[in-house]
């Protein structure tokens, strides 16, 4: 992508790294600079980002630097392709594991509000839990009747968009099914990379951003372009919302 060599400062912003963090790096024998400047600065190949991301991605699922040196065949000449197959595949059901007990947890939370909600009816009488249901159905999703909103409904009346319903939703149809690649950030935020960095998806992605600019419950998000799409940037307590958001636009039953 990039004909000429990297300097260590170019780098570390295209990856968006510390440049201490690249030294760490070659000192863990991961990243390698091809050269130096006349002054002695570091300098890397052109395809040193594409390495550096793939430690960042690699990293940020969970792989310790010993696997991620595995996987790209530093100082490891006996490991065999289905080793580095089993940890990740392991690492995987790992993640299935955690998740299934989030989502253990959160289907038996929401039938122990609904009990709740049955017990004040009785004991508190029709206005009470009235407000109550009011209360569960922006939390939960749930409706009358015991009917619940799609997950995607949810969602959105929780960000709280100020658009329009009409435009809302013909936002959401360009975005729909988009692939996605999200990861959270130090800062409590989270980073959507939408691979796909056509118009639609980029317009889409500002309005969102915009509409969401005068919301208090998480800092104004951010749109720009990446070497490899679009990145949406939401920061903020409740920035998880949108990284939720995005996954369920990119299934193709939301």
């Amino acid at each position: 992508m990039y004909e000429e060599p990297l300097t260590i400062g170019e780098l570390a912003k295209r990856g968006n790294v510390a440049t201490s963090l690249l030294r760490y790096y070659e000192k863990e024998g991961l990243l390698e600079p091809s050269g130096r400047t006349a002054a002695g600065y570091r300098l890397y190949a052109p395809d040193a980002l594409k390495h550096l991301l793939f430690i960042r991605k690699a990293q940020r699922y969970g792989f310790s630097l010993k696997d991620i040196k595995m996987m790209r065949g530093i100082g490891h000449d006996g490991d065999k392709p289905h080793d580095i197959r089993d940890i990740a595949e392991q690492r995987f059901m790992d993640i299935e594991r955690r998740v299934t007990e989030m989502l253990v947890l959160r289907h038996e939370l929401e039938l122990f509000l609904d009990d709740i909600t049955t017990q004040i009816g009785e004991a508190a009488g029709p206005d009470v839990a009235m407000q109550y249901r009011e209360l569960m159905e922006q939390v939960c999703g749930h409706e009358e009747h015991g009917q619940r909103d799609s997950a995607l409904r949810r969602l959105t009346r929780r960000l709280g968009c100020d658009l329009a319903e009409l435009e809302w939703d013909k936002l959401l149809a360009n975005l729909r099914g988009q692939h996605v690649h999200v990861w959270r950030e130090e800062d409590d935020g989270y980073s959507i990379l939408y691979v796909d960095g056509s118009d639609k998806v980029r317009v889409a992605l500002e309005k969102l951003a915009a509409a969401e600019a005068r919301c208090g419950a998480h800092m104004t998000p951010e749109v720009a372009p990446s070497d490899d799409g679009i990145m949406f940037r939401a920061r903020g307590e409740n920035a998880f919302l949108f990284a939720q958001l995005f996954l369920a636009l990119e299934s193709a039953d939301a």
